[in-house]
């Protein structure tokens, strides 16, 4: 069964990876061991990653953060994973000041801030994935065609794009991975669950750890070599 993989980079660096030793995630391994895992007759076809470029004056390492980001990149390329660039945007808002957990946020009591937020990564990834169900109805021989889509992200945001998929194309197969660590309580999300035939609720420790890079992945230039402080 051919399967092409959409994965949500920073859901993925923020629900599984963040805090954690296991950043250089050899992505098509695991991904190829939980497709296998689910139906031996799984095959990785395409594996789509979105994400957007680290802003050094905001990342906690500055410089060296981006430089990390772009050296896994190129891990990632190399293994042939198709990478999608979104964007952030910063603006300047005003927001509930926080006291403590026992008092509620109030209108009342606001503070200014700057406000980071990725942009458009949702929106290219359901269209993304639209665009490959739509693919397979026309203009492609039928030995090629992709039988299942997988998305990795646990943002009910995607829930639209998937009742999408279901509705038009509802011969094609639908699996979702949440990039949550096993151990960390978290309830599933239930409007993703209800438009996938499968879902992997979570990814162990042990499964991260077996699933990394060489310390130097060798690309057709500079080698990319895994961050010090990874």
């Amino acid at each position: 069964m051919q399967t092409a993989f959409f994965i949500d980079g920073y859901n993925v660096f923020y629900g599984l990876l963040a805090g954690t030793s296991y950043k250089w995630l050899d992505l098509p391994s695991l991904l190829h061991a939980i497709a296998h895992e689910n139906d031996p007759l799984s095959q990785v076809a395409e594996i789509h990653y979105f994400t957007s470029p680290v802003q050094p004056a905001l990342a906690t390492r500055g410089i060296q953060s981006k430089q990390a980001q772009d050296t896994y990149i190129r891990a990632l390329k190399v293994r042939g994973v198709q990478v999608h660039w979104g964007r952030h945007r910063l603006d300047h808002r005003l927001a509930p000041r926080f006291v403590s957990s026992e008092v509620p946020a109030s209108r009342q009591d606001q503070v200014a801030i700057w406000n980071l937020e990725e942009k458009e990564t949702d929106v290219r990834i359901g269209i993304a994935m639209y665009q490959m169900a739509a693919r397979q109805c026309w203009g492609k021989p039928r030995s090629e065609h992709i039988e299942q889509i997988v998305l990795v992200s646990g943002d009910t945001d995607m829930t639209p794009a998937l009742e999408a998929i279901r509705e038009d194309f509802p011969h094609l197969r639908i699996g979702i991975i949440v990039p949550h660590r096993k151990g960390i309580g978290r309830n599933p999300p239930g409007s993703l669950k209800k438009h996938a035939d499968w879902m992997r609720r979570y990814i162990s420790p042990e499964e991260l750890e077996v699933h990394q890079f060489p310390d130097r992945v060798h690309t057709r230039k500079k080698p990319a070599d895994k961050p010090d402080y990874w």
